[in-house]
């Protein structure tokens, strides 16, 4: 039989564990249930802490019993994206580079285990969550349906031949299929946006500089940022108030203030300006999302926004961009991987070159190669100029393009993704058409600006997900979270339940 479901609010369940309503203990055996449950057809975790989980919760109870003040996620079960470091938890990335092997259950054999927290896992830490385990990811987080996991398949809860997307795709499984009240997923393309509007759930890509990646492994360091995804917006600003700030550990990190996300969330959208880019709806994409997402827009204008079209330019040139960018900076980050470190080594080499030629080429993925080659190609001499630099100068025009339009709008509202959840395999031989599934959220990532997914519907024909994304100027996270609210208020099918939680 199955668990029943876990509360969906992450701030519901804080505050009952914070007034004695129900133990710490309860919620996360509920969590652990239903991981225990369903986890073995959805694969979104790659390690589970069960013993510490418990142990954490029964601590958060007994601290209860005796008259502490807990912390604003006192109890709350979290899912911690396999890319971020854990001092009591192992940390693969997704790859095989930092295990020993692979087990006949896809699971690591003697994984890397960091001696030091993520600082974002120190403030969920701080905050009283309880850390239900590791998830699943496409390998260092580069992909867009976790089918490039060295481990395991992760399979959408709303149907079990679809991709949840990628790479944050084990924590939004983890999420949409009951199984964690919230997790923590990184955003560096869309890896947080996406899989949220692929599984039904919310997802944030903070602004750049906003949450510290000190311990968050590297893929391509001036786009990274680290977010949540939750089952609503409250949550999702709940998180983010915790984590989000600066941090001595990180010099990419700013003091801008932290704002009052939480209490954002109920202040509407009367007056509000807001752009809809004619780039976002051009060929491509899908009628039943288009119809769902121009109805979100409309339910903001009926909610008192004022709604204008307007004109980004450059996002056509956006994927080219990212994709020469992004593998440049991977070509660097993932140097360190050599088999002399840490990590996997390959034995039986004669000669430091063979070390590096047989750990690299039998612990790295095949999508992982393809961006190494990539970007070691587009810094080399020759070429730096006509692909990395210009690239540099495409990316200065994108992020000029968001100025100038946030100078008569307060926030822009365009699709997430071109389509619903796509077929598992459907893309896999095409790399093209799937770095194209991000066409979408990259224009943000280049221009180092906050962005939302939330659910506003399910397609028509499929009845699969669709999300919005609301684009704000960076550090304007607040009045993200207003838009995201009403979208969140005025979506039909909030109440719709993912086939994989049904039985």
């Amino acid at each position: 039989m199955s668990p029943k479901l876990l509360p969906r609010s992450v701030v519901e369940i804080a505050a009952s564990v914070r007034g004695g309503e129900v133990s710490a203990e309860s919620i996360t055996q509920a969590s652990l249930d239903a991981v225990a449950a369903r986890d073995g057809q959805l694969g979104g975790f790659l390690s589970v802490a069960a013993d510490l989980a418990l142990q954490r919760a029964r601590d958060i109870d007994l601290r209860r019993e005796r008259g502490e003040t807990l912390g604003p996620l006192a109890g709350v079960p979290i899912a911690l994206k396999d890319a971020l470091c854990t001092k009591d938890q192992p940390t693969t990335s997704g790859s095989r580079i930092l295990a020993q092997g692979i087990d006949q259950q896809g699971r690591a054999i003697d994984p890397w285990r960091p001696p030091y927290d993520a600082t974002v896992v120190a403030r969920l830490r701080a905050a009283d969550a309880v850390f239900i385990g590791k998830s699943n990811l496409d390998e260092f987080a580069m992909g867009s349906s976790n089918e490039n996991s060295a481990f395991r398949l992760a399979r959408n809860p709303w149907n079990l031949d679809r991709t949840p997307g990628g790479s944050s795709g084990g924590s939004a499984v983890a999420v949409a299929g009951r199984m964690t009240a919230g997790a923590l997923g990184s955003d560096t393309g869309g890896s947080v946006r996406q899989p949220a509007a692929l599984t039904g759930t919310v997802g944030v890509k903070p602004s750049y500089g906003r949450v510290s990646r000190y311990g968050l492994i590297a893929f391509a360091s001036s786009f990274d940022q680290v977010g949540p995804i939750t089952h609503d917006v409250a949550s999702s600003a709940a998180m983010l108030q915790i984590i989000a700030g600066a941090d001595p550990a990180d010099g990419t990190t700013t003091h801008h203030r932290v704002g009052a996300y939480r209490e954002a969330c109920s202040r509407g959208v009367a007056g509000m300006r807001i752009g809809v880019p004619a780039e976002y709806f051009a060929d491509g994409l899908d009628d039943e999302v288009a119809a769902q997402v121009r109805r979100a827009i409309a339910a903001l204008e009926e909610n008192g926004a004022s709604i204008s079209n307007i004109e980004l330019p450059h996002t056509r040139h956006a994927v080219a961009t990212y994709y020469i960018l992004a593998t440049a900076e991977c070509s660097s980050n993932l140097s360190r991987f050599d088999g002399v470190r840490f990590g996997h080594r390959a034995h039986g080499s004669q000669t430091l070159r063979e070390v590096y030629e047989t750990t690299r080429g039998g612990g790295f993925g095949p999508e992982v190669k393809r961006r190494i080659m990539l970007g070691t190609y587009v810094l080399s001499a020759g070429y730096y100029d006509a692909y990395y630099r210009r690239a540099q100068q495409v990316r200065t025009l994108i992020r000029r393009d968001f100025e100038h339009a946030f100078q008569s709008v307060d926030l822009i509202a365009t699709p997430v993704s071109p389509t619903v959840a796509f077929p598992l395999g459907s893309k896999l031989d095409d790399p093209l058409a799937m770095y194209l599934a991000d066409v979408y959220t990259l224009p943000a990532s280049l221009a180092g600006i906050a962005a939302i997914s939330v659910p506003c519907g399910l397609g028509s024909a499929s009845g699969l997900p669709v999300g919005l994304q609301i684009i704000a100027p960076s550090f304007a996270e607040e009045q993200m979270f207003q838009a995201a609210q009403v979208v969140e208020d005025t979506a039909p099918d909030r109440e719709v339940i993912p086939q994989a939680c049904q039985s």
